[in-house]
Order: structure tokens, then sequence, then C-alpha cells
């Protein structure tokens, strides 16, 4: 069963753990965790937002994700977003979602949208 965060950042409200210091560049919509082979892994679709395209935050999450061993995909998006779909075990994706949060040195996050993501992974790459 899904778990539903409709928030706004900054209210006196409880929130994951990985988000209570940086809540300012979240939104959270909604937070899900699936069976996979006995094992719960999390799959989140993020869209991260500011100067994030021209600064390597493709290639430096890529490397990332491979270092937390996370599945998934990061891509370019015509409204000069980044999105992402990440897939591991929950500590791995909240560390991910922290790493968003800043990207590579170059880049200058504004805010990080966060849902339930879909799909089964076996790697992480970068989609063109």
């Amino acid at each position: 069963m899904p778990f539903l965060f409709l928030t706004m950042p900054k209210r006196n409200r409880t929130y994951p753990t990985c988000l209570n210091n940086s809540l300012d560049r979240f939104i959270i919509i909604q937070n899900h965790m699936s069976t996979n082979h006995s094992n719960f892994f999390t799959t989140l679709h993020l869209v991260i937002h500011g100067r994030v395209q021209g600064v390597f935050f493709r290639d430096s999450m890529r490397h990332e994700a491979q270092r937390l061993g996370i599945r998934g995909w990061v891509r370019n998006t015509a409204e000069g977003t980044v999105e992402a779909m990440v897939q591991s075990e929950q500590s791995a994706v909240d560390k991910i979602v922290q790493w968003a949060q800043r990207g590579p040195q170059q880049a200058q996050v504004d805010k990080v949208e966060v849902e339930v993501g879909s799909g089964t992974y076996k790697q992480f790459e970068i989609l063109y």
C-alpha cells in the first residue's frame, strides 16, 4: 500500500528522515515500495529543476547511482529539467535523492519533484 505525502515545505509536520534537513527543496508527491524477489525495493521518479543541463548532471548521477548500486535511468527533458527513475533498497534511494538536491559542483538545483516510479531495471543508464 503506497504512502501518500502531500506536503508543503517548512511546515510543522513529520517527514521521512532523509527529508528533514532540506525540505525546502523537495516536493514529495508519493512514496512507494514494491516487492521484488522477496526483497523490498523502492522505485522513484525524480524531476530535478534548476541549472541542471550542460553541467554534467546526467553523467555525475550515473556515477553516483552505480556507486550506490541503484538501477534505472536519467535523461534531459525539453523543458530544461533532468528526469530520472531510480530503483534500489530504500537507504540507497534516499541517498540518491539527497544527492539530486545538490547535483554535481556546476549545478544549481532549485527543487526536486519525487513521485512513485515504475518498471524493473538491470543497470543505471543515461537515456538520450
